[in-house]
Order: C-alpha cells, then structure tokens, then sequence
C-alpha cells in the first residue's frame, strides 16, 4: 500500500458527514451504528486500497460536509490503525496544519474508536488485534 505523503493533495469523497451515527460502506452497506455522533467528516481516498482491502480511510477536518461530496485536501497526517490484524491507516486531511488540540482529538478519537471496533469484530466472530497505532507520519 502507498500512502500519500504529508503536504499532497488528494481527493476524497465523504461517506459519513460530521455529526453521523451511521457508519457505511464504500459500496453504502451499513457498517455499523455509533451510539455517538462521529466529530468528523470519513470517507476514503478514491482508487487507493488499504492494507485491509478496503479503500483508504480519510478523515476531513473542519465544517459538516455531505454525503458523496468530493472534495480535494492537504494531508496533513497519518494514523496508524490496526483493524482486526489488517493494517488500516487514517489519512488526515485539512486546509489548514493540525493544531496540538486537533491531534490530541484525533488520538482520543482514534484510541475509542478501536473499542467499538474491538467490540464490533468481536460480535462477527472475527479474532486479530485492533488498536491506535500512533502517528505513522506528521
């Protein structure tokens, strides 16, 4: 998997707007529910797979967008995730550099969102580790 580097810029189109309790699919299945809303605008990087088969996870920073916008960012940070034994990094897009604040979130964001997900593996049968992995690039 290649990711892009810090400072390119990319397209990402938006699946789950900020605000959602309704995570889908790229191909719009239901993924899961969250019993909160989610502080930030997901999708992913189209034509870029992750090392779980998925497309690229994005995460967009500021105001709410909509479902299926396509909109075009500066990344400006790459987490590291594990999703049930797959690598599954979170490119961070944003028209402005991350602040310590926003990372800070991110990170508490990022390490509960690793629960469900735990959680959520656990209730599908499936077994392998899913953590926060820290930064892979700032």
């Amino acid at each position: 998997m290649e990711l892009p580097e810090i400072g390119a810029r990319c397209e990402v189109v938006i699946e789950y707007p900020r605000g959602s309790f309704v995570k889908r699919r790229s191909d719009g299945r239901v993924d899961f529910v969250s019993p909160l809303p989610c502080p930030y605008n997901y999708g992913h990087v189209p034509g870029v797979m992750s090392g779980d088969g998925d497309p690229l996870d994005a995460v967009v920073l500021g105001g709410r967008l909509p479902a299926g916008a396509r909109v075009e960012r500066a990344v400006v940070g790459i987490i590291g995730f594990v999703d049930v034994g797959q690598e599954d990094p979170k490119v961070i897009f944003s028209a402005q550099p991350l602040t310590r604040a926003q990372r800070r979130g991110l990170e508490l964001f990022f390490t509960v969102y690793a629960l469900g997900k735990r959680a959520l593996a656990a209730a599908r049968g499936l077994d392998g580790p899913t953590r926060f992995a820290g930064w892979r690039a700032r």
